[in-house]
């Protein structure tokens, strides 16, 4: 099938325009899966606040930070000067790839996040893939302490080693308990934590290792707001890590990255309590109804997740009415030209090949819309699954 080629495809998700070319559609007439952002919608109340800070445009951003650092230490019960806001995660991850890359090597758990081999390498970094068993992952029970184990050299020392990991991990949804984490942070000289995605699980069932900072001047613990809160255009994300080490990526960084309207947003997306709990209301049954409608069609096999989005393998079970399965890209292809639907193929990790594709959850009735539109592609007839609106049987 012709389709555009692996070198013009985007390495991440949410590239709509790249998309509505390939659709032929306006990208506001594309149903987006591909991006791991809530379909809530940025809060009400942020945009009142947005509205109401046009006027600070006018006027530089404070350099310090003060009011956003306050409001972030305050939402961890941590001291603000333990806080760097920055222009998203990714600018943040830029300086930590600048102390990772004065290292012998930075340990990732692979398949992972395309920017951490950017970050690193745009400091001469060198990373060093430990492989996820994949069956495991699918499983839902992977042994994260053998993952590394069985990849690092024998004869590694611990003092100029780096680890790069995220939890949720990214592209699988899995968690990795903070505790295992912990026991990690002798074993590198630097141990960085990307929760990108952790503020999906409510605060009983996160596996943190905010709290670890304080005793321990190797580790950094990166977070954003634009997923949860639905703000990724703002682009706002934070890293938390002893004093010293914010102070000299201060030294590095060019002045004022963080605009003034995302950090009025920030600051009142961190004071909605209302919003943090109907999201914490939607994921889990919007994700276990996606999950069961993936299952119910022959030749996909969704991993568990805890977080906002879902890794589907595809088995090559009756694919596309042939029986012969079908690939990640082809599967976009298909979604996109006949249903104007987004979802991520895999191919920016390598390990996963073109046999996985990635969601993210919606709505019920999205996920409904995208069943319904998965099983024509598949040439199967589902039944209708509780929990995802507008997936009835196929005529």
């Amino acid at each position: 099938m012709a389709h555009p080629s692996r070198n013009t495809r985007p390495t991440h998700g949410g590239n709509v325009a790249w998309a509505a070319q390939i659709a032929n559609c306006s990208p506001h007439g594309l149903l987006d899966f591909s991006a791991s952002v809530s379909p809530l919608g940025p809060p009400p109340s942020v945009l009142a606040a947005i509205q109401a800070g046009i006027a600070a445009l006018s006027r530089y951003p404070n350099p310090t930070y003060g009011a956003l650092r306050q409001a972030l230490g305050a939402h961890h019960g941590i001291d603000p000067d333990w806080v760097v806001p920055g222009n998203g995660a990714a600018e943040l991850l830029t300086w930590i790839g600048r102390d990772l890359a004065a290292l012998d090597a930075t340990a990732l758990i692979t398949p992972a996040f395309a920017d951490y081999s950017r970050s690193l390498r745009a400091f001469g970094g060198r990373p060093h893939p430990c492989p996820l068993p994949l069956e495991q992952a699918i499983a839902g029970m992977v042994d994260w302490q053998a993952v590394l184990q069985h990849s690092l050299p024998l004869q590694r020392s611990p003092q100029a080693w780096g680890l790069l990991v995220n939890t949720p991990h990214n592209p699988t949804g899995l968690l990795i308990p903070a505790d295992v984490i912990a026991s990690w942070l002798d074993q590198f000289a630097l141990v960085v934590v990307d929760e990108a995605f952790m503020d999906f699980l409510p605060p009983e069932q996160q596996q943190s290792v905010i709290s670890l900072v304080a005793d321990h001047s190797n580790l950094v613990v990166l977070r954003s707001l634009t997923k949860f809160y639905s703000l990724p255009g703002l682009r706002l994300g934070y890293a938390i890590a002893q004093p010293e080490r914010l102070q000299r990526w201060q030294q590095w960084r060019d002045p004022w990255p963080v605009n003034t309207l995302a950090e009025i947003a920030a600051i009142a997306a961190l004071q909605d309590s209302d919003y943090q709990q109907a999201t914490w209301r939607w994921l889990p049954p919007a994700r276990a109804a996606l999950a069961t409608g993936l299952q119910a069609i022959p030749g996909f096999l969704p991993c568990p997740s805890v977080a906002n989005y879902l890794l589907v393998r595809c088995d090559g079970q009756g694919s596309a009415q042939s029986g012969d399965g079908i690939s990640g890209p082809d599967l976009q292809h298909r979604l996109l030209v006949n249903h104007h639907i987004l979802i991520r193929d895999c191919l920016s990790f390598p390990e996963l090949r073109d046999r996985y594709f990635r969601i993210a959850v919606r709505t019920p009735e999205e996920n409904g819309r995208l069943l319904v539109a998965l099983r024509e592609v598949m040439g199967w007839r589902g039944v209708r699954v509780e929990g995802c609106e507008g997936d009835g049987v196929m005529g």
